[in-house]
């Protein structure tokens, strides 16, 4: 009988559990491809894009989007000579991106460059990596937020500098995301 219980209970739990379907964009590497994608302010041509990939997520929302921002990313080929296993840039140079809704609605958003290392393939500047990677938190959150009833407030912060890269801090931002507009 307990483990009827037990099962029953575990059923519940399962079904509760919500699963959702959303675009996230993430800053990809294309190194080892042939193309230029993304242009830097400066007008170069970088070897990396901001591309998006559907995902399945639970857990709260828009803190998981952000946050998943960060996972390993392995482009499906079908040429055999294409043999990159990790093109996200976030995992590739070892940044963290860490998301929390605080108690005033302002989603703060912390990228963590402590352990920040571009890898010598990569033909890219770290402040080049974190625009990348802070125009990908952007497109994901403005793509969220547009189903959503009100704005959101992010709060995004570069955090685990040293004295070598501290002047990256001045990439964080402040910016509003528009809702829907007859929510």
């Amino acid at each position: 009988m307990k483990m009827i219980i037990l099962l029953a209970a575990t059923m519940l739990l399962t079904h509760a559990t919500v699963i959702d379907v959303a675009n996230i964009y993430q800053p990809l590497s294309l190194h080892g491809s042939d193309v230029d994608d993304e242009v830097d302010d400066t007008g170069e041509a970088l070897q990396a894009a901001i591309l998006s990939r559907p995902m399945a997520l639970t857990g709260a929302f828009p803190e998981v989007l952000v946050e998943s921002i960060a996972m390993p990313h392995q482009l499906p080929t079908n040429n055999p000579n294409y043999a990159i296993k990790e093109v996200n840039l976030v995992v590739l140079c070892g940044l963290k991106v860490a998301a929390e809704l605080d108690d005033s609605g302002t989603l703060q958003v912390e990228i963590n460059i402590a352990n920040l290392v571009i890898p010598p393939d990569i033909d890219l500047t770290a402040r080049q990596v974190l625009k990348l990677l802070s125009a990908s938190i952007r497109k994901t959150v403005t793509e969220y937020n547009m189903g959503q009833k009100g704005d959101l407030k992010v709060l995004l912060r570069i955090v685990g500098t040293n004295d070598s890269n501290q002047t990256l801090q001045d990439l964080g931002s402040q910016y509003k995301v528009p809702g829907k507009v007859n929510g």
